[in-house]
């Protein structure tokens, strides 16, 4: 029989600013199966809509059990926000989809990105703790 321990640290600034990040795009994507694409226009089908709101809750879940300091939990946030943006791709491929809906897309790539380089940059270490460890 095995034991999972779960790491727990502080989150250094810039962490919690990419776990900050992660919660923003969580939550805006916990309402998306309240808002389904209108009859006749093109967008994401009902299914794909829910899988946002489900990801969603699970990532906003996470990243407040991240920032107490849980290192699982920022993996699971990270993984929601990469699939939640994976699910948006399809959005530069598919014709007749607004230029709009399109730069949404780019956005999230771009802020996804952002979110989970700074939530797993390591901490930066200053020049008093070099010295310290010179002692």
């Amino acid at each position: 029989m095995s034991t999972m321990t779960t790491r727990r640290t502080t989150p250094s600034t810039g962490q919690k600013v990419g776990l900050v990040l992660a919660g923003l795009m969580s939550a805006a994507n916990i309402p998306s199966v309240l808002i389904p694409t209108p009859e006749g226009e093109e967008g994401p089908p009902m299914e794909v809509l829910a899988v946002g709101t489900v990801l969603g809750v699970v990532g906003l879940v996470a990243v407040i059990a991240a920032w107490r300091g849980n290192s699982v939990a920022a993996r699971i946030a990270a993984v929601a926000i990469i699939i939640v943006t994976l699910t948006g791709l399809p959005a530069f491929f598919v014709d007749g989809i607004p230029a709009g809906i399109r730069i949404l897309v780019g956005v999230s790539i771009v802020w996804t990105v952002a979110a989970v380089y700074l939530m797993f940059a390591a901490p930066r270490r200053g020049p008093a703790s070099d010295e310290a460890e010179l002692r």
